[in-house]
C-alpha cells in the first residue's frame, strides 16, 4: 500500500487528506484566506501529516501529470498553466477584493512553496485532458471539469462500485458537484469520464456567473479573470453568505431558482452522452438541506439520486480532497492504481486549449503551449504535448 496526500484548493478552504490504502488516516482544513496570507501554513500542515509517498497538489484547470522534478519555473507554471491567469490579471483581481481570486493567489503561492521544499508533488488533469472523452466533445471547450471536479469523479466511481458491489467498469452515472464557487456536471460511462460541463459552462453558481451568452461577452468588451466570480447568486443577493442569501426573497429567491433549474438542464444535456443508472450529488451547497432537497426533487425525475459517500475514516474533508488523495495513491502504484489506470489519468495529454478552434484564441493557445515548453523540462514537455489533428 502507498500513503498519499491530496490538496484541494477550495474557495473557502484548502483541504488536506492523507490516505493509507483505502482509509483516510489524517485530514485538515485551512481557510483559503489564511493560506493566501501565508502559504507556509500549508507546508507546515503537510509536515504535520507525516511522511507520504506522493502529494497530489492543487491543480486548478489541470495538466497532464507533471511532478515537481519536471518543473523549472513554478510560478509561471502555476499562473499560466494551472490558472490560465497572467500576473497582471491576478493583481487586478486582488485589488478588487474578489473572494474567488484569493484562491488563485493562494494556489500560485503554494505551488512555489511546494517546489522550493522539493516535496514529492504531482499535479493532475482536468476532464478535457482525458483520453476517455471523445474528441468532438472537447471542441471549443476548456472547462469540462477542473482538476478538483475530476478528482471528485474518481471518488464517485470508487463509491459507486463499493456501494453497488460491482466492478469499476459497471459504474455509469452522472455526478452533480455544487461547490461554493462553481458547479459541475460530469458524465461517467463504464467507469470512465466521457463528458463534462464545468463551472463556466453550466448555470450560475453561488459565486460565479457560469456560462455566458457570446452576445453578452461581446457587449461587455474586455473581460478579466476576476469577472467569472461575479454575476452569480451572491451578486444578485448582494451577499456572499450562504445562509443569509437562502433566507432572502424576491430577486434572490429567483437567483436560486436559476441555479437549480440550470443544474437540471445541465444533467438533461448529459443524457445525450450517457444513460445514467444513478445521479450522485456532492459539494458544499448540497450539504444544505434546502438545496439538497430541491435539487433531488428535480433530478429524481431522471434517475435515482443519492449523496456521494466518503472514504472510510473521513470526517470533515471535502470530497475533492479525498479524490486528490485517491489519484495520488493510484499514481504511485497503490490500491487505487487499477482505478486510476482504468480512468485514463496517466495517459492524459495536451493543454486545456488544444481543442479551441476560434481564430481569436489562436494566440492564447500558442502562448499556453509555449508556457509548457518554458516551465517544464524539455523531455517531459515533449511527452505530454501533442498536435490534435483537428486543430487550426
Amino acid at each position: 500500500m502507498a500513503r498519499a496526500l491530496g490538496v484541494d484548493p477550495g474557495t473557502g478552504s484548502f483541504d488536506l487528506v492523507v490516505v493509507d490504502g483505502e482509509h483516510v488516516v489524517w485530514e485538515k482544513s485551512i481557510p483559503t484566506a489564511e493560506v493566501a496570507r501565508n502559504p507556509r501554513v500549508l507546508v507546515e500542515a503537510i509536515r504535520e501529516a507525516g511522511p507520504v509517498d506522493i502529494i497530489a497538489g492543487p491543480s486548478g484547470y489541470g495538466t497532464p501529470v507533471v511532478c515537481n522534478e519536471d518543473i523549472v519555473d513554478p510560478e509561471q507554471f502555476a499562473l499560466e498553466i494551472l490558472l490560465l491567469t497572467p500576473r497582471e490579471q491576478l493583481r487586478a483581481g486582488l485589488e478588487k477584493g474578489h473572494v474567488g481570486i484569493a484562491v488563485y493567489k493562494a494556489l500560485a503561492d503554494v505551488v512555489v512553496e511546494l517546489w522550493r521544499e522539493r516535496l514529492p508533488v504531482c499535479y493532475i488533469p482536468g476532464v478535457v485532458h482525458l483520453p476517455t472523452v471523445p474528441r468532438w466533445r472537447k471542441l471549443n471547450k476548456i472547462d469540462m471539469g477542473t482538476a478538483d471536479k475530476m478528482a471528485v469523479t474518481v471518488l464517485a466511481v470508487y463509491d459507486y462500485a463499493r456501494t453497488h458491489g460491482v466492478d469499476y467498469s459497471e459504474a455509469t452515472f452522472i455526478l452533480v458537484e455544487m461547490g461554493y464557487g462553481y458547479n459541475a456536471v460530469i458524465a461517467v460511462e463504464n467507469g470512465k469520464i466521457v463528458d463534462g460541463l464545468g463551472g463556466t459552462l453550466v448555470s450560475p453558481g453561488f459565486l460565479t456567473i457560469g456560462a455566458v451568452d457570446a452576445e453578452v461577452a461581446v457587449a461587455g468588451g474586455c473581460w478579466e479573470r476576476s469577472d467569472v466570480f461575479e454575476g452569480g447568486v451572491a451578486s444578485i443577493c448582494g451577499t456572499a453568505e450562504l445562509d443569509r442569501a437562502l433566507a432572502m426573497s424576491g430577486r434572490c429567491k429567483e437567483a436560486f431558482q436559476a441555479l437549480y433549474e440550470g443544474v437540471e438542464k445541465s444533467v438533461r444535456a448529459m443524457l445525450a452522452s450517457v444513460k445514467p443508472r444513478e445521479i450522485i450529488v456532492s459539494g458544499r451547497l448540497t450539504r444544505i438541506r434546502e438545496v439538497y432537497e430541491e435539487v433531488s426533487r428535480r433530478l429524481e425525475k431522471i434517475a435515482p439520486v443519492r449523496r456521494l459517500g466518503f472514504l472510510e475514516g473521513a470526517r470533515n474533508a471535502k470530497e475533492a480532497g479525498q479524490g486528490y488523495a485517491i489519484v495520488g495513491e493510484g499514481l504511485v502504484g497503490g490500491v487505487f492504481s487499477r482505478l486510476v489506470r482504468h480512468m485514463g489519468i496517466p495517459e492524459a495529454r495536451g493543454t486545456v486549449m488544444d481543442w479551441i478552434v476560434h481564430p481569436r484564441l489562436r494566440k492564447a493557445r500558442a502562448r499556453l503551449r509555449r508556457a509548457y515548453l518554458e516551465t517544464v523540462v524539455p523531455g517531459k514537455a515533449v511527452e505530454i504535448l501533442w498536435e490534435p489533428d483537428i486543430a487550426p
